[in-house]
């Protein structure tokens, strides 16, 4: 596994990526800090953190989309599958090696509170809990797009679909709220989730038959849950999509509250996504 994470992060500033992440992220928060802290006259630097935190939907794509498209696709996979190391192994180096790209910049962001603190009185709890918070939230994106990188051969077709994954993450608020409240459109709703679910387990399973049967069970169980609670279901898909929001649950940090499940909720996102990824690397590699 460190030969892995070794090599991965040698891959990523050996050449431009990490050093245009560093830079992209790094330029941002300076930018905000100056327009928030200094010019603003407050001292909040996790205001800062709370505005730039939509730079994840264009950076995760650029440093996640190669860390194994580019891998299948000049067919080194196959060199992976033959080291000396089980796929969780291979799969946890490459993601180390990407929260190392992530943790730099984060490292020198770190400064900031201590800079404004020459200023002003910095509430030093609220602003490094949010830049953990922050760093934590870049992880559980960069575990998305690891997975989604996993699943294609073309960079530009995992930048594309992690780029359209984190735009309906961002606004997954504010698309909840264009769902009527009425229980029979949280029905609808649940079950076109359902369906879309048992298509992914199809691309990733490649089973019709358990397909099927998740679509046909999950819907079937869902209309029996409604048909018994019909109260429950009003505004229930809309409360769902807020609470399982990963910028949302990020806002608490930002209002000074170290929300610990959220710190499980990220975790638990992460370790998910993760295992797919080892589940879409076994599957290819007993494929071919």
């Amino acid at each position: 596994m460190k030969a892995v994470l070794k090599r991965e992060i040698g891959s990523y500033y050996k050449s431009i990526t990490g050093w245009l992440f560093a830079a992209f992220l790094l330029v941002f928060v300076g930018i905000y800090c100056m327009v928030y802290n200094l010019s603003g006259y407050t001292s909040k630097f996790e205001q800062v953190l709370s505005a730039i935190s939509f730079i994840y939907m264009i950076a995760v794509p650029i440093i996640s989309m190669r860390v194994l498209a580019e891998e299948r696709r000049q067919k080194t996979d196959q060199l992976l599958y033959s080291l000396p190391i089980n796929l969780s192994g291979i799969v946890i180096g490459k993601y180390l090696g990407l929260l190392v790209v992530l943790a730099m910049p984060m490292l020198i962001s770190a400064l900031y509170p201590l800079i404004l603190s020459q200023f002003g009185t910095i509430q030093y709890s609220s602003a490094y809990g949010s830049l953990f918070a922050f760093f934590l939230l870049g992880a559980c994106l960069l575990s998305i797009g690891m997975f989604i990188s996993s699943v294609t051969e073309s960079q530009i077709a995992a930048a594309v679909i992690t780029l359209i994954t984190m735009l309906f993450l961002f606004f997954m608020k504010g698309l909840a709220s264009f769902v009527p409240a009425d229980a029979s459109a949280s029905l609808i709703a649940l079950m076109l989730l359902t369906v879309i679910f048992a298509v992914i387990l199809y691309v990733l399973a490649k089973n019709v038959i358990i397909s099927i049967l998740t679509a046909v069970i999950g819907c079937g169980g869902l209309y029996l849950w409604y048909a018994g609670s019909k109260p429950f279901f009003s505004g229930l898909f809309a409360n769902m999509m807020k609470s399982i929001s990963v910028f949302e649950r990020f806002n608490t940090f930002v209002n000074g509250v170290f929300d610990l499940s959220a710190v499980v909720y990220y975790l638990s996102i992460i370790c998910v996504f993760l295992f797919l990824t080892v589940q879409s690397m076994e599957k290819r590699r007993w494929n071919e």
